[in-house]
């Protein structure tokens, strides 16, 4: 029986579900090779998976807890970044003389600026909120300007010959021409989002509202490895949410008009 041509779009499916055995044959394999003493730091598949069903509920409230922390810090670099782009993009000046203290903010390492955070707005949830916020804002306002700045001088000239007005240009021509740009550093920015929001935990998160990160420095002191990996499971599977998310809602507003959802596989 002859079986059925796949797409690229079904191959590209299939691929990673067929890598799947593959790589948990070598992750077994390194584990046996393994002393029992090493096989502590590499634990094995099935041990975190144990880890995951035992400590569950401990991992989703830290994983609402970091969620709600890497959401709120994304939805203000969100704000944010729109304001700063439309105002970069209003000339070449106004660029030049802002843009050099974005790349100060952006070449700063946050974990340093965590003890001053905490200082500022105290630590746990809102030291958790600016550090998400600080890491996400730079690619968003980078695309978002770069869309901007970058619509078809032809139409630009075509909005002017009409005599529309500087907002009419900006918000009817520019903004929906500059989406597909803003919608590539939304997904970078979603990408960061939970590392941000676990950054913040690590650094300057509390007990009384437990994140992930804040999980991972108490499995660490008291050796619990399975449960350290189940907590890297948990923060991969916030960040596939995150990412999974940004993804549907560029789709959404995109796949009507924009050629990168217009073209179909054959």
């Amino acid at each position: 029986m002859k079986l059925p041509a796949l797409t690229p779009k079904q191959l590209r499916l299939l691929l990673p579900v067929l890598a799947a055995p593959l790589l948990l044959g070598v992750w077994y394999g390194a584990f046996l090779l393994f002393s029992p003493e090493q096989r502590l730091f590499l634990p094995a598949p099935h041990q975190i998976f144990h880890a995951l069903i035992a400590n569950h509920t401990e991992l989703f409230s830290a994983a609402l807890n970091t969620g709600a922390g890497a959401l709120a810090g994304f939805v203000l670099a969100i704000v944010v970044s729109s304001f700063c782009a439309l105002l970069l993009s209003l000339s070449p000046w106004v660029r030049a003389s802002f843009y050099p203290y974005l790349m100060i903010l952006q070449m700063t390492p946050v974990i340093v600026l965590a003890p001053i955070l905490i200082i500022w707005v105290g630590a746990g949830f809102k030291s958790v909120t600016v550090i998400t916020f600080l890491i996400c804002v730079f690619p968003l306002v980078v695309n978002s300007t770069q869309g901007l700045i970058s619509v078809d001088s032809r139409l630009v000239e075509l909005f002017r010959m009409a005599r529309a007005s500087r907002w009419q240009e900006v918000f009817v021509l520019r903004v929906p021409a500059a989406l597909p740009y803003f919608f590539t550093g939304l997904r970078i920015a979603a990408t960061l989002a939970p590392i941000g929001a676990v950054v913040g935990d690590f650094t300057a998160g509390n007990s009384a509202r437990a994140g992930l990160g804040f999980l991972t420095i108490i499995y660490s002191a008291n050796f619990r490895y399975p449960e350290l990996f189940a907590t890297v499971v948990t923060t991969c599977a916030l960040g596939f949410f995150f990412t999974g998310g940004v993804i549907w809602l560029s789709w959404l507003a995109l796949h009507h008009w924009h050629d990168s959802y217009g073209r179909s596989d054959n």
